[in-house]
């Protein structure tokens, strides 16, 4: 058994000397929360799927009733929590750290067509029964095939570098790699995998929440179809059937606009010139 709050060794450490998982590691509602609140993040998650561009004043109105009063700084609190926040464009509301530079943004007006030639990524919260984790995907953006993906009780670094590695590792380098402007991703630990691989990067703009729109379908489709229909007890309950949920969708789940064929095959076709031409 890990214990939680040892004073010298870190929760990574205990997990490498063990040889376990580290998202196999679950450390339970984090330290702050009050009551009520787990069930109001799972509201404001369900919500937030719906309307994007809700901001925390928006959403308190939304979940206000007369029996219920939610205030707006509470909403906030929650929001930062769960690493969500208004997709709706902001003035002056970019500001980036001097340590983690923002690469321009690539793909405007470009047709993407061809397999590993462009991925995208992004984290999402899960919520659970008496919990939540957060997960990131990587997805190639032509046939929609989902790459790799990690589950972590934090919003580290970490757990999306190791998703990188995978997926380059299992299916080689794309061309270009898009992400948000989100601290895990213009950090160094993030950006220099990716420039080891030779692979240009590139950033949405500030608001553009189009500019990552097939990774957010994949987010509504996994919770609409899996997420919201369970209360996952333990991490690893959640991740068996995560990856349960990701064979079907690659293996099985067929996309009007890949001509009927699911993600693998549209992948693995494009690999293939002969069954291109087939």
């Amino acid at each position: 058994m890990i214990a939680a709050g040892h004073p010298e060794v870190s929760v990574e450490r205990r997990c490498e000397l063990l040889s376990v998982p580290r998202a196999s590691y679950y450390r339970g509602p984090a330290s702050g929360l009050r009551s009520g609140d787990l069930e109001l993040m799972r509201r404001i998650d369900e919500l937030y799927m719906e309307q994007p561009w809700m901001g925390s004043r928006s959403l308190a109105d939304h979940l206000t009733t007369s029996e219920n009063p939610v205030g707006r700084d509470r909403i906030r609190r929650l929001m930062l929590l769960m690493g969500i926040e208004s997709l709706a464009p902001k003035p002056g509301t970019s500001k980036r750290q001097p340590k983690h530079p923002v690469y321009p943004y690539l793909l405007r007006g470009m047709t993407i067509d061809r397999t590993n030639q462009v991925w995208a990524t992004d984290i999402t919260y899960i919520p659970m029964a008496k919990g939540f984790m957060y997960l990131i995907a990587i997805m190639d953006w032509a046939t929609r095939k989902v790459l790799s993906w990690r589950l972590s009780n934090t919003l580290d670094t970490g757990f999306c570098v190791e998703a990188l590695k995978e997926a380059l590792f299992k299916y080689g380098a794309p061309e270009i790699f898009n992400t948000d402007q989100g601290c895990q991703f213009t950090s160094e630990k993030f950006t220099k995998v990716l420039k080891a691989w030779d692979v240009k990067i590139s950033m949405d703009g500030k608001g553009r929440f189009k500019d990552n729109i097939f990774i957010e379908r994949l987010w509504r489709t996994l919770k609409y179809e899996r997420i919201y229909l369970k209360a996952y007890e333990t991490v690893t309950e959640l991740s068996k059937d995560l990856t349960t949920w990701f064979t079907w969708y690659n293996e099985k789940r067929k996309h009007s606009s890949l001509d009927k064929q699911t993600p693998d095959e549209a992948y693995y076709r494009g690999l293939d010139p002969l069954k291109l031409a087939a």
